[in-house]
């Protein structure tokens, strides 16, 4: 494990906690990768967790945010750790909650939650891909009444723009080919394919 996790860049700590994983992997999309990011691996380790949401917080700071929001599954715990870091810096309660997939493309903020009109909500994500989770979000917090000031996720490994109608930032970005199955060149060299979150 790191030493500081304060002097670690992200791939670094994402490496350090065997979150960045080489092989020959099946992705959501269908696409064939030799590296994966395994987030929960990342958060699994609370020093590791705690800095990252220090810099989350930081960098949503300007926004004076009084509720944090993140997609289920990885943002519970980003949203809850972000939230937590932001109140000593900015010295008033900051909230942490999460939206909920209803049904297919649609997220809700549920459990009672309230959101006041004047409510100055934020958002935050483990791994920007494609951008649908976090678009998914932004309809949660608008159908509840307000409108995000600002998004945070860890990674950035998005291959075209992602507008959500807010700033968005990214604590790192790293580069991860990918493949279609028929051009595969770890197929072509018969290596075991692997879908990540099934039994590994």
């Amino acid at each position: 494990m790191l030493a500081d996790p304060r002097a670690a860049s992200i791939e670094e700590i994402f490496e350090a906690a065997g979150a960045l994983r080489r092989g020959h992997f099946l992705l959501k999309s269908g696409r064939h990768s030799d590296r994966y990011l395994e987030k929960f691996a990342v958060l699994q380790y609370p020093p590791l967790a705690v800095e990252i949401g220090r810099r989350l917080a930081e960098t949503l700071a300007p926004s004076d945010p009084t509720l944090v929001v993140g997609p289920t599954t990885g943002g519970v715990l980003l949203a809850f750790e972000t939230a937590r870091q932001l109140e000593p810096m900015l010295g008033h309660g900051v909230r942490g909650v999460f939206a909920e997939p209803m049904e297919r493309g649609v997220r809700a903020l549920r459990r009672g939650w309230p959101v006041a009109p004047d409510e100055r909500t934020v958002l935050v994500d483990d791994i920007l891909t494609t951008g649908v989770s976090l678009l998914e979000t932004v309809s949660a917090v608008r159908s509840a009444g307000v409108s995000p000031l600002g998004a945070a996720v860890i990674v950035d490994r998005s291959t075209e723009p992602v507008e959500l109608g807010c700033p968005l930032h990214a604590l790192g970005r790293i580069e991860i080919a990918s493949w279609p199955a028929a051009a595969c060149p770890l197929c072509d060299a018969g290596e075991p394919l692997v879908k990540p979150g099934s039994s590994t």
